[in-house]
């Protein structure tokens, strides 16, 4: 009965408060915040059990000379027979009922630790571009925890990003403006996820101290459709420019659409037409067996048709 009651409070405060909720053991709502919570026990065990796995996803630039190759990193669940448990089943979960800050933590530590392990080997390093959660973000122990790992594996600031979402970095404006300044100040660069989601991202923009913005998703995937999504596309696009930073287009799911942000002049695509995520060591594998195909004698030629040919 007190587990009932427990329920039912919970669900009031979900809906606002201020308001009465009957217990119902068939109540939708309470079916969902019971599975949230057997996943918070899960995501523990996993934790406690070294069941999650990092899998990345390439950045790709649209034209020469913007850098190093960078990768997303992801964060995967193993459950206990072994598969592979979608972000989606966990993540709602951990965001809730406040884990999210610790997952980012382990997954700094292991993103760090595999930098380490190619600069002992003498392989080059790339970007790769951690996820904050908004508890990560005004946590002030998080800056000293990223300088620690950092130099504890010998590895630059430069080789590590994060990015955020623009729902977490408005929570708590200026926390948040402070800890990407001196992320960035450190050497790190920083981006802004699901740009273009609020209605008043570009006031926001001006605040944050970011080194790229991703446009969100559901404006790119259809743009070769939608000439409304294009044009929200193009317009994000030249006002981060305009302040400086490089844009990135997420959810790049057809050539149609990667031929148009090249034209737009978008500088980095994401999306399955690009690649799609894979396990962290096996990105890097296949990066480092490209490189070598590229400088064992062998070059890679890339055939260009001219126009009049």
């Amino acid at each position: 009965m007190l587990s009932a009651a427990d329920s039912a409070c919970y669900l009031a405060k979900d809906g606002g408060r201020n308001r009465v909720k009957v217990y119902q053991p068939d109540d939708q709502q309470l079916r969902i915040r019971t599975g949230e919570l057997e996943w918070v026990t899960r995501v523990a065990s996993a934790l406690d059990e070294n069941r999650l796995v990092l899998y990345a996803q390439e950045i790709r630039p649209l034209r020469p000379g913007l850098g190093d190759p960078r990768f997303e990193v992801l964060l995967r669940l193993v459950n206990e027979t072994g598969d592979l448990v979608s972000p989606m089943a966990f993540i709602p979960a951990a965001e809730r009922y406040g884990m999210m800050a610790k997952l980012d933590l382990w997954v700094i530590d292991r993103a760090v630790a595999e930098l380490g392990a190619r600069q002992r080997d003498g392989l080059k390093l790339p970007l790769l571009i951690l996820n904050l959660c908004g508890a990560s973000i005004v946590d002030p122990a998080l800056l000293g925890y990223v300088r620690d790992r950092l130099a504890a594996a010998n590895v630059p600031a430069d080789r590590l990003g994060f990015e955020l979402t623009e729902t977490a970095a408005i929570t708590n404006l200026a926390a948040a403006a402070r800890m990407l300044r001196e992320l960035r100040n450190l050497g790190c660069t920083i981006g802004l996820d699901d740009f273009g989601s609020g209605m008043s991202s570009f006031g926001y923009l001006r605040s944050l101290p970011v080194d790229f913005v991703k446009i969100d998703g559901h404006f790119v995937r259809d743009m070769h459709v939608d000439p409304v999504d294009r044009a929200m596309v193009s317009a994000i696009h030249t006002v981060g420019h305009v302040m400086g930073l490089m844009t990135v287009a997420e959810w790049v799911e057809n050539e149609a659409a990667q031929d148009l942000l090249a034209a737009i002049g978008v500088d980095f695509v994401q999306g399955y037409a690009v690649g799609s995520p894979m396990r962290l060591a096996n990105a890097l594998q296949r990066l480092d067996s490209e490189r070598a195909a590229r400088t064992d004698g062998k070059p890679l030629v890339r055939l260009v048709r001219r126009a009049g040919d």
